[in-house]
C-alpha cells in the first residue's frame, strides 16, 4: 500500500507531531532510568508514546539494565527483538513485573 502524497503543509505538521512524541518518549524513558517512575507505571500507561515504544528499549531504560542484560531477558521471557511494548501479551507483562517489582 503506498503512502498517501503530503502537501508541504501537512508534511510539516507530521514531522512537528514526529518530534513531540519522540521527545515525550525520551523523558519517559530517562525517568524510568533515574527511578521517578516504575515499570508498572509505565506498562499501565495506554498511550501511543510508551506503546510504540520497542520492549527492548523499555528493557534497556531500566536502572542497571543494559543492552546485554536487556537481550538476554528478550531471550528468555520469549519477546521477539521488534515487539513493542502495545504489543506484549499478559503473561509477558506479568512475568516483567515479577522480576523488577514496584519498589517503595
Amino acid at each position: 500500500m503506498a503512502l498517501p502524497a503530503l502537501t508541504p503543509a501537512q508534511r510539516a505538521e507530521a514531522l512537528k507531531k514526529a518530534s513531540v512524541v519522540r521527545k515525550e518518549r525520551a523523558a519517559v524513558l530517562s525517568e524510568l532510568k533515574e527511578g521517578k517512575v516504575s515499570l508498572h507505571e509505565v506498562l499501565e500507561r495506554k498511550d501511543a508514546v510508551v506503546g510504540k515504544t520497542s520492549a527492548r528499549r523499555l528493557l534497556e531504560s531500566l536502572p542497571g539494565i543494559g543492552k546485554v542484560r536487556a537481550g538476554q531477558l528478550i531471550t528468555d521471557l520469549g519477546i521477539s527483538e521488534r515487539r513493542r511494548v502495545q504489543g506484549l501479551g499478559s503473561r509477558q507483562r506479568e512475568r516483567l513485573l515479577e522480576l523488577f517489582p514496584p519498589q517503595g
